[in-house]
């Protein structure tokens, strides 16, 4: 059992509770709208744009923020740096939940929902598919995300059973605990791979696009890009957590060891931005970012949003404080999602005159699957051992 996390606890019907279900409540009446009148009778989706923000928010920048898990799994396991241990808990609990809801926001999205198990079944899959593999591995890697979870709740119901409803603590879990732990090194292992896959192949999917992206996104380094950036917005996202958290939930902040965290983030920039000018440099595209023109603003917002935070922590001063670390943490956070938005959405142009803007009914949708993700984390780390303990933090 681990001996650097406990709940929380505290009152669970707050008035930030409340509010965020009143969010969750609205965007399930429009999803059952959604179910029972049409995808068309919420959203602004067309045959020119067939995915909007739900794709581009929901499922390919939602899993890059989710991929704390698999960024501090890469840093403990593999790189056997174990002084972090204590962060990956609330790390794999994000992934958890952003993981779990981008693949339920797949089946509102999709047109025929009713036959979204047809791309698990072998005579129907196109193997030369990189929609395939994507769905697959996000499939797969959320069933590997509660099984690598699954310890959390073993403790919790053993040694936490007061706080617990009767009907989670009504059997004994030792003997399946022990089962559980044998085998868990084999889903680490699977845990780390599939997001490697899918983050990449994410970016593989608008290469398919060709001409109708703008140059400025149109590279085959998009998977390279994307998967870089999927890591440092998975640190990010760890940084961000667990100080805002600290604040929110009045806890002390663990500042040390997210400074030594952030180290690793100008690296990862500098190699990100080197690979993203050479690129535009080389193939001679760099000149479309002068063209005045939304997509060249939005082409600067996304890169200064990224140099924000490296030069920010480049100094080893900045890493030690809490205001800096977050705002940098916020700025990469920002910079990975604009630069999915830019490569889904802003610089994609199926041409035919055809316009898209998220409808009303599509960004409250939205907005109920990011406040239901954060009840259900809230309730999480108040009732199960997630977050370290004060002497940790």
């Amino acid at each position: 059992m681990s001996e650097e996390s406990k709940p929380i606890g505290g009152e669970f019907l707050t008035t930030p509770f409340k509010v965020l279900a009143g969010f969750t409540l609205f965007a399930a009446v429009l999803v059952l709208i959604r179910y029972v009148m049409g995808i068309g009778a919420v959203s602004n989706l067309s045959d020119g744009y067939p995915w909007g923000i739900w794709i581009a928010y929901d499922v390919v920048a939602g899993t890059a923020i989710a991929c704390g898990g698999y960024s501090m799994a890469i840093l403990v396991y593999v790189l056997n740096k174990g002084e972090y241990h204590p962060l990956i808990r609330p790390a794999l609990l994000a992934s958890v939940f952003g993981y779990t809801l981008a693949a339920i926001s797949i089946f509102i999205d999709i047109g025929r929902y009713w036959q979204g198990y047809n791309m698990f079944l072998p005579w129907y899959a196109n193997v030369n598919s990189v929609m395939l593999e994507v769905a697959v591995c996000i499939a797969l890697y959320v069933m590997v995300l509660w099984i690598e979870f699954a310890p959390v709740f073993f403790e919790g119901v053993q040694k936490y059973k007061s706080s617990l409803p009767a009907i989670l603590t009504r059997w004994d879990v030792s003997g399946l605990q022990k089962i559980w732990s044998k085998f868990l090194f084999f889903f680490i292992a699977v845990g780390i791979l599939l997001p490697t896959m899918h983050q990449s192949s994410l970016g593989s999917l608008m290469l398919i696009a060709g001409k109708k992206l703008s140059p400025l996104w149109q590279t085959g380094f998009l998977p390279l890009l994307f998967l870089i950036s999927a890591i440092m917005m998975g640190y990010a996202i760890v940084i961000f957590e667990s100080l805002f958290s600290a604040v929110g939930l009045k806890r002390p902040k663990e500042t040390p060891m997210l400074g030594k965290l952030a180290g690793i983030m100008p690296w990862l920039i500098g190699v990100y931005l080197v690979v993203r000018v050479l690129d535009l440099i080389v193939r001679g595209a760099l000149g479309h970012a002068f063209a005045f023109n939304v997509q060249s603003l939005m082409f600067w917002i996304e890169n200064a949003l990224f140099v924000y935070p490296l030069v920010l922590l480049m100094s080893p001063e900045n890493r030690m404080k809490a205001r800096p670390l977050f705002l940098s943490a916020l700025s990469i956070l920002l910079a990975g999602l604009v630069y999915r938005f830019n490569a889904f959405l802003v610089g994609f142009d199926p041409g035919n005159g055809w316009h898209y803007f998220p409808s009303f009914g599509e960004i409250m949708i939205t907005m109920g699957i990011i406040s239901f993700e954060i009840l259900a984390y809230l309730y999480i780390v108040k009732k199960f051992p997630v977050l370290p303990k004060a002497e940790h933090a």
